[in-house]
């Protein structure tokens, strides 16, 4: 199915390649080393809560209650079958989260509820008019001195992420990231 079936764009595009998007991520992405450091950079406190937009298959929601116990940490995600993936990962980590799907852009939550917002390759899935609307969302239920960290495609910087970037742009609807235009769109969101 494509987004355009069922409103979203599934973990690598295809919903039957949804089982695999951990260990192609993980091999590909270097996953091991930018999730830990998009935690670390976003300071979290204890007792903070800490929403993890596009969780996928949980990878980065886990390592924030593994690192950070004493917070209430949620991850949204509007892909059942990612979601169940994810549950049967929270599971085995034996932590405790709060899993629920909703789309990025639609929000099931009140304003200024969380302390920090974390995404992690969502962004680069969504329009442009949906990336303005998924942060417009973000700011609203963020606390006031609440945080936005992003760990998405950019533009590239060299000959190699530049090759890289015509094959992602071929998979999903990055094109504004890879022009350089999400740190735009988030300062037009207010942050």
């Amino acid at each position: 199915m494509s987004k355009h079936e069922h409103g979203y764009m599934p973990a690598l595009r295809f919903d039957w390649l949804t089982p695999l998007y951990d260990p192609v991520i993980r091999w590909t992405m270097r996953e091991a080393l930018f999730k830990p450091r998009l935690v670390q950079q976003a300071n979290i406190q204890p007792g903070h809560r800490v929403l993890d937009l596009g969780c996928g298959t949980a990878t980065l929601t886990i390592l924030i209650k593994q690192t950070h116990p004493e917070t209430h940490v949620v991850g949204l995600d509007g892909d059942p079958k990612v979601l169940a993936l994810a549950r049967a990962k929270v599971a085995k980590a034996g932590v405790t989260v709060t899993l629920d799907q909703g789309m990025a852009f639609e929000l099931p939550y009140p304003n200024h509820m969380f302390d920090r917002v974390l995404t992690s390759l969502l962004l680069h899935h969504l329009t442009k008019d949906n990336k303005r609307r998924t942060l417009s969302e973000v700011f609203r239920v963020l606390r006031p001195g609440g945080e936005l960290h992003v760990a998405d495609f950019g533009k590239p910087h060299n000959a190699v992420m530049a090759a890289v970037s015509l094959i992602v742009r071929w998979l999903e609807e990055a094109g504004d990231n890879m022009k350089g235009l999400l740190p735009v769109l988030i300062r037009e969101a207010g942050f």
